[in-house]
Order: C-alpha cells, then sequence, then structure tokens
C-alpha cells in the first residue's frame, strides 16, 4: 500500500509553525532548526525546498487562482497536508463573552476552508491517480473531535468535522487511487501538545513512524486510547456500508 516514502512533491500548508513545520521539516530529514524562509534559502538550492504563500482565509476566487497557480507551478505535486488552524476558548455559561466573529474565523479556517482546498486539488490529484500514480490527502483532525474539550467547545467541533470528512472522503477516494490519511494529535494546538501531553519532537517521532505505514489513521498518545474506545471500526463499516449503497443503488 502506498504510503508517505512514494510521495514526489507534498504541499503542506500551514508549515510556518508548529505541528506542520516539524513534519515538514521531518519529511525532508532536516533538523528543526531556522525560520521556514531561512531554511528555503539555505536548502532551496537543489529544489527539494520551496516557499509559496497561501492565504487560506482568502475568498473562494482568490483561493482557486492559488491553488492552480501552484499546480501549475509543481506539476508532480502528489501529496497535500492541511495543517493549518486557530483555537478560541468559549464559556457558554456566560454568553456575553461569546465573540461569534472568532467562531465563524475557527470554523472557516480549521473546516470550510480545508474543504474547499480539498475540492480545488482534487481534479489535478485524481488526474494523477488515474494516470496510476498513487496520490495523497492528508488531514489533521485531534483527539478532541472524538472526546470534545467543553472550553474549546467550536475548536472540538471544527475537528469533529474533518474527523468525519477524512473518513468519507478515504471511502470515496481510494477507486481513484487518492489515498486519504488523518493525523489525530492527541488534543489542542502545539503549545497545548507541548505542555500537557508529549513533545512535539516525539509526535513528529511518533507520526512519522506511522505515515511510512498503510494507516489510514493516525492518532498519536492519548487520541490513541479515545480512538480505541470510540472510533476504532468506524472507518471499515462506513466503508462497507458505502459499497453496499453503490450496489443497491446500482440495481
Amino acid at each position: 500500500m502506498p504510503n508517505i516514502n512514494d510521495v514526489k512533491c507534498i504541499l503542506i500548508i500551514g508549515s510556518t509553525s508548529g505541528l506542520g513545520r516539524d513534519l515538514a521539516l521531518s519529511i525532508l530529514e532536516l533538523p528543526p532548526s531556522p525560520p521556514l524562509d531561512e531554511l528555503v534559502s539555505s536548502h532551496g538550492a537543489d529544489g527539494r525546498l520551496r516557499a509559496v504563500k497561501l492565504d487560506v482565509t482568502a475568498d473562494r476566487a482568490t483561493l482557486k487562482a492559488t491553488i492552480d497557480d501552484i499546480i501549475k507551478t509543481y506539476p508532480d505535486l502528489d501529496a497535500v497536508m492541511f495543517s493549518s488552524g486557530v483555537q478560541y476558548g468559549s464559556d457558554f455559561c456566560k454568553p456575553e463573552t461569546i465573540n461569534l466573529d472568532d467562531f465563524l474565523v475557527e470554523i472557516h479556517t480549521n473546516y470550510t476552508s480545508v474543504v474547499t482546498m480539498i475540492t480545488f486539488f482534487l481534479p489535478h490529484l485524481i488526474s494523477l491517480g488515474e494516470s496510476g500514480r498513487p496520490t495523497f490527502l492528508y488531514t489533521i483532525s485531534s483527539g478532541l473531535g472524538m472526546m470534545p474539550g467543553p472550553s474549546v467547545a467550536n475548536y472540538s467541533a471544527t475537528k469533529a468535522a474533518i474527523h468525519s470528512l477524512s473518513i468519507s472522503l478515504n471511502v470515496q477516494l481510494k477507486e481513484k487511487n487518492v489515498r486519504v490519511v488523518e493525523i489525530l494529535p492527541p488534543q489542542g494546538t502545539t503549545e497545548t501538545l507541548s505542555k500537557y501531553w508529549m513533545s512535539l519532537t516525539e509526535f513528529t517521532k511518533l507520526t512519522m513512524a506511522q505515515l511510512s505505514t498503510d494507516a489510514a489513521q493516525i492518532p498519536i498518545g492519548m487520541a490513541a486510547h479515545a480512538y480505541e474506545k470510540y472510533e476504532a471500526g468506524k472507518l471499515e463499516a462506513v466503508d462497507k456500508s458505502y459499497e453496499l449503497h453503490k450496489v443497491t443503488s446500482h440495481k
């Protein structure tokens, strides 16, 4: 089964810091030290690492134009990882403190922009896949998408949406030779991950080990416990139901 070792060209969205940056560096097999622009300056001569500007909060037309330009510039692009995200706290016991603008930004950044970008990248990835070359979509949800954190209710909801979307895309796109792999960090953002759960270095090491396998879902640390308790077998059940529905629909 194809995995990260088969990727020829990957775009990691949200790689200026945190999980995305460390995963980018690990994929490139470089030590995580300089900022991304310095890294590109130091190691871009051989063409292995390039930086592109992509604003996930841009309007749909701008986002599509940017993605079209990326695909035109990098026609060998066969993998996209979605690592950008924001998190805001909320206390519904004090509804007057709820910032609905933050809620909408959180939903758009963490979920709807990802759906939009996937939709725009898919024609290219499907075309490559149908030519016999495996392609990849890497989503990053969270343990909070399986067991929500009440103090970050909206963030948890966006990650639950990514989790559900990843399962559906996995089932739908396998016939197009597009592999969907979901990474599930323990909880929350890079800062909370490092403070409460595990170092970013340890997370990256464990994640990279799993990315080199045929795993479609990669729960790390405490997220693995929640996965085994609440989610194990769901992907297979959804796949079976989907195939049965297709057979029934074609009768």
